[in-house]
């Protein structure tokens, strides 16, 4: 039996997202824009359809319509074939008045729509994770092992460890116990064998990644009668299942980050604008698929360019710029610097005769202006800075909330669509 008839995927679309906020103010987690011409949710998609799993529900709930939208223009598969990308939005009904209130209840509020689908084995993701993993190894691993349910781990520091679930094996390479964001104090009972190389760099505990594989008799049987009133995998559902049932761990030693707020999602970002970095998106077996779009390549005149990945559709006209990433159908206007900065781009761009418009009317073009400064920033989708604007993030600016920008640990975030005047400083 191939991969694809045999396992079928749930993706996550997660909560409300409130420490990416503003990045979430108007859109879910899985739908944040990420290098400038993905989004969060073509890294699982991409996962599975790289592992031969082509069969995928992505279940939503908070500010769903960009990502609803996103998926809908995306991912097409061949008449000819029973791959699918489907939507399961949180819904009321008869039996069940309430929203998700978990990850385990979100998905047993959706067997209904995935029980007629043959599979032996669901996969559980995160859609706010960015990893590129073969889940083929890690189905092989849960079969070796005659596991009943296999969790995904990853080896982690003592810095770390108390942010996530950590467990330990047995012998088997079955999880023999767990416990969920354990205090320092009681880390040094938790050391686990994580292999030579990975002992060296200090990575000693094994953490949960929150993926999962289930039998899916199991995860029937556990959601609908045996942890019936259980809403999270994590919190609840695992931890109860050691010593109920066979609970493997695979260990996975390549890179991975929990996007959970800004200041992530902020270093993932600017990682890949290293010389290598640890998410390679040029690789030919783990391509990252997303909506194709009609674009012109991009168009750089007179700019010095150190450590910086442009997406296509782009006009730059700046001085320098550095350690940044700019997003698709970005402009950047003359004598502007830009250093340590992910701009996410344009939905559209302007025509001749909008901007003839916006300029009669005072209103700065889309994109960034002339003689800028901007230093440690986030620039959400449609913004509009004006000319000499500085923006210089970093420890010295307290976090703070405002009607244009909100600062989390140094990083200005410019929301999106937000007017920012010439001559503004923050």
């Amino acid at each position: 039996m191939s991969i694809s008839k045999e396992i079928l995927s749930i993706i996550l679309g997660g909560g409300a997202g409130s420490r990416l906020y503003p990045l979430t103010a108007s859109r879910s987690k899985p739908a944040v824009p990420i290098a400038g011409k993905y989004r969060l949710v073509d890294i699982p998609i991409s996962n599975c359809i790289n592992s031969g799993i082509n069969r995928m529900f992505v279940l939503t709930q908070f500010n769903s319509a960009s990502l609803n939208r996103h998926i809908k223009n995306t991912y097409h598969f061949s008449a000819f074939s029973t791959a699918f990308v489907d939507i399961l939005a949180a819904e009321q009904t008869p039996d069940n008045p309430t929203w998700y209130q978990g990850t385990a209840d979100a998905v047993r509020q959706s067997l209904r729509h995935v029980g007629p689908f043959d599979s032996d084995y669901i996969l559980i993701l995160s859609g706010d994770q960015l990893y590129q993993m073969d889940f083929q190894d890690m189905l092989d691993n849960h079969k070796k092992s005659g596991a009943d349910i296999s969790v995904a781990t990853i080896p982690v520091g003592d810095r770390e460890a108390p942010e996530f679930g950590i467990l330990r094996e047995d012998k088997d390479g079955l999880i023999a116990s767990f416990i969920e964001k354990p205090k320092k104090e009681v880390l040094k009972d938790w050391v686990s064998d994580t292999g030579a190389a990975m002992k060296k760099q200090g990575r000693i505990y094994l953490a949960s990644m929150g993926i999962y594989i289930f039998n899916r008799k199991l995860l029937f049987e556990y959601l609908q009668n045996e942890f019936l009133e259980a809403t999270d995998f994590g919190k609840e559902i695992i931890p109860q299942s050691i010593g109920k049932c066979k609970v493997a761990s695979y260990q996975y030693d390549g890179y991975w980050t929990d996007i959970g707020n800004i200041y992530s999602f902020f270093e993932a970002n600017l990682g890949l604008t290293e010389d290598l970095p640890d998410f390679n998106l040029f690789d030919n077996n783990n391509a990252i698929y997303t909506r194709a779009r009609m674009l012109p390549p991009a168009k750089v005149s007179g700019t010095t360019l150190e450590k910086t990945v442009i997406a296509e559709g782009t006009i730059i006209n700046a001085s320098r710029l550095e350690k940044t990433v700019v997003g698709i159908r970005s402009r950047i206007g003359h004598g502007s610097t830009i250093i340590s900065t992910y701009m996410m781009g344009s939905d559209y761009y302007e025509t001749l005769q909008d901007i003839a418009s916006d300029q009669a009317k005072g209103i700065p073009l889309l994109g960034i202006g002339n003689r800028c400064y901007i230093k440690n920033a986030i620039l959400d989708k449609n913004c509009r800075i004006g000319d000499d604007v500085r923006i210089n993030g970093g420890p010295q600016l307290e976090n703070t909330d405002h009607a244009l920008y909100t600062i989390k640990e140094g990083i200005v975030v410019v929301k999106k669509g937000a007017i920012i005047p010439n001559g503004y400083v923050i």
